[in-house]
């Protein structure tokens, strides 16, 4: 692949600014010389104002997302897109989010460019589970363990009743939730269906992953390691 495509591809700018920087010595080699765009260089050997450039296509990147962003590109308010280097939203292929958190839930939320790594994380054949902490409006009674864990619980306006689901009492009104599907608000409206609310909801891991420490708004380019962890069964 050309130089200024490359470039382009990985968001840099467009191929007519990617030129100019060519143009301003802003590519060079490892070793610190100047590239032309029709020089024949390895990935890993280019430098971009002396950095290495970003990975190619086939990234995952880990966000700890905070409560009030948006997984979108183009709706209103804060987008989670924003919290990603710029160059991150117009990478091409494009970076997509696997699975979406909605606006108030904070935590683990995935991007990649790679369509059949997004598939299978999401896949109900892969059972990755996700696990949540939350924490509730009133106190539990006791039997939300056995009612989650029975796979007979029915959300309002379905069909299907929700496979079995893990719940460990943490507090009172603290909980942690471990789920292998992924429907629309589903822990929120797993406690409606039990005459309880969430009040603040974080997802803390998503499979053997987990966020290790990083802060709200921080994220990371995950490694092999990393994505194996994440169809790695207990």
């Amino acid at each position: 692949m050309k130089l200024v495509r490359l470039l382009a591809n990985l968001g840099y700018g467009s191929r007519k600014q990617v030129a100019s920087m060519f143009r301003e010595g802003l590519v060079t080699d490892a070793s610190g010389e100047v590239l032309y765009a029709d020089d024949k260089v390895e990935h890993a050997d280019v430098r971009f104002e002396g950095e290495p450039l970003d990975p190619p296509a086939g990234i995952l990147v880990m966000l700890n997302k905070p409560a009030g962003y948006t997984c979108s590109r183009k709706d209103v308010g804060r987008l989670v897109y924003e919290l990603l280097p710029p160059r991150y939203g117009i990478r091409n292929p494009v970076l997509s989010t696997v699975g979406r958190l909605d606006r108030e839930t904070s935590g683990l939320l995935l991007f990649t460019d790679d369509g059949p790594l997004l598939h299978r994380i999401i896949s109900p054949k892969s059972s990755v589970a996700k696990v949540y902490e939350a924490t509730l409006a009133d106190d539990l009674r006791g039997d939300e363990a056995a009612t989650f864990a029975a796979g007979t619980l029915m959300l309002d306006g379905e069909t299907d009743p929700l496979e079995p689901a893990a719940l460990e009492v943490l507090g009172p009104r603290h909980i942690r939730l471990s789920l292998t599907e992924g429907r629309y608000h589903q822990v929120r409206r797993m406690f409606a269906a039990i005459g309880n609310h969430v009040e603040t909801l974080e997802r803390v891991a998503l499979g053997g992953l987990t966020l290790e420490g990083l802060a709200s708004g921080e994220w990371r380019q995950l490694t092999a390691e990393d994505t194996a962890r994440i169809f790695a069964k207990p």
